[in-house]
């Protein structure tokens, strides 16, 4: 009886963590969320950018976005919560919306076309993931990456 017990309690142990992993890998996931007001055009159609966008998440202002600009937001979990304040034209009245963006679980940065968004598109018409590009300088030979002289090892 007493080996069972002991064994019981390390399988316990064990049970809890991989439950509170499991939880912490949806709440606790981080995403990079950059906005973009830019027009989108899609299966020809047109969906113009608005004059100027405003993006409060959590109660802060993450970004201002005249058209053709792009701010940046991050967040955790699966749910950004926002609020957009949109100017349609130059001096035109602003119209305040609260939202609910669903985070993809797979990608952890993405852009999100504010235009495609606002026009109720399906979210893989507005939502694309975000690839950063390294570009070489000429100048990064093989010379100044081995500066150090580590390539005789």
């Amino acid at each position: 009886m007493k080996k069972k017990q002991n064994l019981l309690y390390p399988i316990l142990a064990v049970l809890v963590l991989v439950i509170v992993a499991a939880i912490m890998m949806v709440i606790g996931r981080g995403h990079t969320v950059y906005f973009d007001n830019k027009t989108l055009e899609l299966n020809g159609q047109t969906y113009s950018a608005p004059y100027k966008v405003e993006v409060i998440v959590g109660g802060e202002s993450v970004a201002k976005l005249n058209a053709r600009d792009r701010g940046v937001a991050t967040c955790m979990g699966q749910t950004m919560h926002a609020t957009l304040i949109i100017t349609q034209e130059k001096k035109g009245a602003e119209q305040t919306m609260d939202v609910a963006i669903q985070l993809p679980y797979s990608i952890d940065s993405f852009v999100l076309n504010l235009p495609g968004f606002l026009a109720g598109l399906p979210q893989e018409d507005y939502l694309t993931e975000f690839v950063s590009v390294v570009e070489e300088t000429p100048e990064e030979t093989e010379e100044t990456v081995d500066e150090f002289g580590l390539s005789e090892f």
